[in-house]
Formats: C-alpha cells, structure tokens, sequence
C-alpha cells in the first residue's frame, strides 16, 4: 500500500512563445484537477432498461485550476505569469490554444496539454499578498514526455 503524496510537491508549467521553453508557474498555492469537466453524455435509456438510467459518454475534457500569489522581483513580474496575463490570454480562436504540463516530482514523465487558459482573479486586502491564478481547459487527448534533467 502506497503513502500519500504531498500536494506541494507538483510543478506546473507554460510553453512560453519560444517553442520547447517551459516556464515553471511560481508561488502556487493551491490546485485542482478536474477530469470530468466538460464531458458530454448520451442518454441511453430505453424500456429495456427497466426503470434504470443508462447512458455512453461521448465527450471527455478536463481542467486543471491553480492559484497562488502574484510574484514580481524588483518590479518585474514571475516569466509565466507575465506571459499567461500578457500575451497567452489575449489570443483568439486557433491562437488561443498553447501548451501546459505538469507533473509530481516523483514521477518521470510529464503529462502535457494542449490547452486553453482563462487568467484568474486577483486581489488582496488590507494586511494580504495579491493573489493570482489560471485556469487550463485540455483541448484533446493528453500527451507524454520524458523528464530530461540537465546538469
């Protein structure tokens, strides 16, 4: 029997405009999986079914939600948070579409969406941190790929 794996413990990251270069999503606080968003059914249902719903699935989505603080250095904002509100969240129809992947660092494989993403809201109160989140829907199948450690 396994342990639990801790939640703190899984790296999210954006391809940024340059191909193949993944920006890690800094200052997480929080995330959600949801692998049944967006799924579509048919209802199958007949009076064979004998008073019991039935039903096939014909669409399957998923979405993966994040949120955390808003991280600037100096007055310069986090990479992939700069390129998800500047640039990833004003993209329309085929453009709109870019690429996550995520992982536990205990795993050896990436997983990867094509995706789309809805910038989160931010704010704070008096004695808070700015809060900042992203919301990615798979568009698609899920892909792999190695993890490539470099020296």
């Amino acid at each position: 029997m396994g342990r639990p794996i801790d939640a703190r413990g899984w790296i999210f990251e954006v391809e940024s405009a340059t191909p193949s270069t993944w920006l890690r999503l800094a200052k997480l606080t929080s995330w959600t999986f949801n692998p049944a968003e967006n799924e579509e059914t048919a209802d199958t249902t007949t009076f064979d079914s004998n008073g019991y719903f039935e039903q096939d699935i014909m669409q399957r989505g998923a979405t993966i939600e994040v949120s955390g603080l808003y991280a600037a250095t100096s007055g310069t904002p986090d990479p992939a948070q700069d390129y998800i509100d500047t640039t990833w969240a004003y993209r329309f129809g085929e453009e709109s579409r870019g690429r996550m992947r995520y992982r536990h660092t205990s795993q050896t494989e990436w997983t990867v969406w094509e995706c789309t993403v809805s910038p989160g809201e931010q704010g704070g109160e008096t004695n808070a941190k700015t809060s900042w989140g992203a919301k990615f829907v798979r568009c698609g199948a899920p892909t792999t790929e190695a993890v490539v450690v470099t020296p």
